[in-house]
């Protein structure tokens, strides 16, 4: 069947740019498409193949899509099995990264690729080249190509090792104008009734497309770039707060491919505007405009009327729409307070246990083993194509190949820390955040994955999204505030939302969760979700307490501690 053309798309401007100068420099490192479902995100993604100029061989660049199922050999490449069988030789059999080499690989609904696949593509597309050792074979291929991913961010967050190789990133809007509702009803009815005649109507248009997308890559080599330039993307990336530098280069890659798409001799500044966002919008850290460029020669001059040229600073005579809704305080900092004096097991350690008697025997439904943690090893499987490839395709087999046993269950630790207004009396929060802190380090030392969650100013906020567990934790944890109602329950939702996304991603996964608050929250605590293996930190320390961390730990079955007064261990 025929993809949608890529000209007929109604609207959608900016990621049909962003896409073009992928095409015209492939080096910019593709393009994540983050939005919800229904806003064209893969029908402009596959329209873009039809598009890409042929090679000097008469060959269009591939366009490959790589399915979530896909296995690790189909993805690297494994041996050819038919050889094996007929000729009893060991040859390999190129994946799809091999095919993708010199193209576009794409992944719809990336944030849900499993955690062995997303490690592969890291590699691969750090290096540029696919290594293959195993089953008797080593072979290695170059593997150059563009990512391009969608993803639906409701469904999850990508990991930020992943998220930071693509070039550029775009947040689709899901609302549209009635204009644009009916366009694109009319636009798809047509295409469904005739799409050979819809195509044929669009084929000039398609045609021009290529043609100049031909030509900007042609003339992108003669693309100059003055000093200013060069300053203006280092001063935009350092105020973002990006780490490393593959914002700027890619930055000035996406400026030198929107020039060459203008038919421009230079670099101005409308082609760092256009692609700034795009470059900045998954590596920002902190909320700051990129800078002015710096008066030099050559340099543009400032557009009359913008910033503070009008004689106003920036938003004056506008409602303060940073301070939230009238008459809410602003989040209050709260540094991190260490809490020696505090032994923090592991949520399926020896801690006293609150639990239910409905949530033990659901829980012994569910097939729950006590004890089963990282130590726990799988029986041993037979490897039936590593077997075949050993014995050459004799019979009856002379070995049999076993899988590699796994070392242990991979960990990951997700903390749900109260920060509400609640938390800030006799410095709770800080010491909530030290709470956090030694789990981190824990983590650390096991090299064991981490995930933080805030829910405060009645809504739940990442603090550290899922990944290998930092060195240092203070740094961004002194940086969240306190403040505003206790969404308990919405954080136990979205925990449970994630924990289910994550075992999708990555079979054997234990989660151990740890949820830290004083339980002061006017939601109901009936009908709380399960989290499965929790440690429950009640960090109330009232002279009459209302007791309700111990009765969160009761509804979750969780394990439950208390917080250390500031004077000392609390008993």
């Amino acid at each position: 069947m025929s993809d949608f053309p890529f000209v007929a798309v109604v609207g959608q401007q900016a990621l049909k740019t962003a896409l073009l100068l992928n095409a015209i420099d492939p080096r910019i490192g593709g393009v994540l498409i983050s939005g919800p479902r229904g806003s064209a995100k893969s029908t402009l993604a596959r329209a873009l193949a039809a598009l890409l100029p042929a090679t000097a061989e008469g060959q269009r660049p591939p366009f490959v899509t790589l399915p979530l199922g896909a296995s690790e050999e189909r993805l690297t490449g494994s041996l050819d099995l038919q050889r094996v069988l007929t000729e009893r030789e060991a040859t390999f059999q190129p994946g799809l990264l091999a095919k993708a080499h010199g193209g576009v690989l794409y992944v719809d609904e990336v944030n849900l690729l499993p955690d062995p696949l997303v490690d592969l593509l890291l590699d691969v597309s750090a290096s540029g080249t696919n290594v293959v050792e195993r089953d008797g074979i080593s072979h290695a291929h170059p593997a150059r190509f563009s990512l391009i991913g969608t993803m639906n961010p409701d469904e999850g967050e990508l990991r930020p090792q992943l998220l930071d190789r693509f070039g550029l990133c775009l947040e689709q809007q899901a609302a549209l104008s009635v204009q644009e509702r009916v366009a694109i009803v009319q636009q798809r009815e047509a295409f469904d009734r005739d799409p050979q005649g819809y195509l044929a109507h669009h084929a000039e248009a398609q045609a021009a497309l290529t043609q100049r997308i031909r030509r900007a890559q042609s003339a992108l080599r003669e693309i100059v770039s003055d000093e200013w330039v060069y300053e203006h993307i280092a001063q935009g990336c350092q105020q973002a707060g990006v780490e490393g530098l593959r914002a700027d280069v890619t930055w000035h890659r996406a400026a030198q491919a929107h020039a060459a798409w203008r038919g421009a001799t230079r670099v101005a500044q409308q082609d760092l505007d256009v692609v700034a966002p795009w470059v900045l919008a998954h590596r920002r850290t902190q909320q700051a405009e990129p800078p002015p460029p710096p008066a030099a020669a050559g340099a543009p001059p400032p557009a009359a009327g913008s910033g503070s040229a009008a004689g106003q600073s920036p938003g004056a005579g506008q409602p303060p729409q940073a301070q939230g809704q009238w008459g809410a305080m602003p989040p209050v900092a709260q540094p991190s307070v260490s809490v020696p004096s505090m032994t923090l097991p592991a949520p399926d350690a020896q801690a006293p246990r609150l639990a239910s008697r409905s949530h033990a025997t659901s829980a012994r439904r569910r097939g729950q083993q006590p004890g089963q943690r990282r130590g726990h090893r799988d029986a041993p499987r037979p490897d039936w194509f590593a077997t075949l490839a050993a014995n050459r395709g004799h019979w009856p087999w002379r070995q049999l190949r076993y899988a590699k046993a796994r070392s242990g269950q991979p960990v990951l630790h997700l903390v749900l820390l109260d920060t509400s207004a609640s938390t800030l009396g006799e410095q709770r929060l800080g010491r909530a955040k030290g709470v956090v802190e030694r789990v981190a380090r824990q983590a650390y030392a096991a090299r064991e994955q981490l995930a933080v969650l805030g829910f405060g100013s009645d809504g739940v906020t990442p603090i550290l999204p899922r990944r290998r567990a930092p060195k240092a934790l203070l740094a961004r944890l002194d940086a969240v505030g306190g403040g505003g109602g206790t969404p308990i329950r919405q954080a136990l939702l979205r925990a449970v939302r994630l924990i289910r996304q994550w075992r999708q991603q990555q079979s054997g996964l234990q989660v151990c969760t740890y949820l830290i608050t004083d339980g002061r929250t006017r939601q109901p605590l009936a009908g709380l979700p399960s989290l499965g293996e929790c440690l429950v930190v009640d960090t109330e320390q009232a002279a009459v307490k209302r007791g309700r961390g111990a009765q969160i730990a009761r509804q979750l079955g969780a394990r439950y501690l208390t917080l250390p007064a500031a004077g000392g261990p609390r008993r």
